[in-house]
């Protein structure tokens, strides 16, 4: 069960209390910039957690300004569309509302908090638009900073979580010419493990990091872990199948 930190109480509580219970996420941004991206981005992993766990998700986005600017962002990073909470009635049986906010921010006085840390540019000048320019390599390098502690990109996180993408899809394209093989129960498990601890994408990535280069795991498995991480991390890793070079 996926259990995160509420940042209201300070306590470790399960996502959603009710199994399959309609959880409403409510992604609060103020605006463009490289904090707010990483707001939706927590949101929209949260939202996928709870769905390989079978939890019907409704999602929300409160944004006082640049609403659609964050939008067409949010989707260059692969982020799922929000509806904006200012077209949709709240209480709709939802079994757990999760807000999701900068840390920064005053935590509303009902519902759980997932408090998300600043995010900057350290590059000199942030332009997040530029920034977009390859958005895999941001969504890798916002992914591999825990989300509780500040995130300062620049320049070389950028290449390595370029480099490092780079090599995962030609990775997965060349185990997809061996013989399927099933995830591995452990792995599996600790892949779950990391995800459900608190969001744990840092552990994640290091799970598929170690099933990259585990000298006696099958390619088949290799290729069958990254494909089913992917579907949390959204990072595209079957985009060179038939392309292995």
């Amino acid at each position: 069960m996926l259990r995160i930190l509420d940042a209201r109480t300070g306590e470790s509580v399960p996502a959603t209390p009710a199994r399959r219970g309609l959880t409403r996420v409510e992604a609060h941004a103020g605006g463009l910039d490289l904090t707010a991206l990483r707001v939706l981005l927590t949101a929209d992993l949260l939202v996928r957690a709870l769905e390989l766990g079978g939890t019907p998700v409704w999602t929300m986005l409160t944004a006082p300004r640049e609403q659609a600017e964050l939008g067409t962002a949010a989707t260059a990073l692969s982020i799922r569309p929000f509806e904006d909470s200012r077209d949709v009635a709240s209480g709709l049986g939802e079994a757990q509302v999760v807000h999701v906010r900068a840390a920064a921010e005053e935590p509303p006085a009902a519902g759980v908090v997932v408090a998300v840390a600043p995010a900057r540019w350290d590059g000199g000048g942030e332009d997040v638009q530029e920034l977009l320019t390859d958005p895999g390599a941001l969504r890798l390098a916002l992914l591999s900073v825990p989300r509780d502690e500040p995130a300062a990109l620049d320049a070389g996180a950028l290449e390595a979580a370029a480099r490092t993408a780079a090599e995962w899809r030609t990775g997965v394209a060349r185990w997809a010419n061996r013989p399927s093989r099933p995830v591995p129960d452990e792995v599996r498990a600790r892949l779950r493990a990391a995800w459900e601890d608190d969001l744990d994408l840092p552990g994640v990535l290091a799970v598929l990091r170690d099933v990259a280069s585990a000298p006696d795991l099958p390619d088949g498995a290799r290729f069958e872990t990254f494909l089913y991480a992917d579907r949390l991390l959204a990072l595209d890793l079957a985009g060179e199948l038939g392309n292995p070079g």
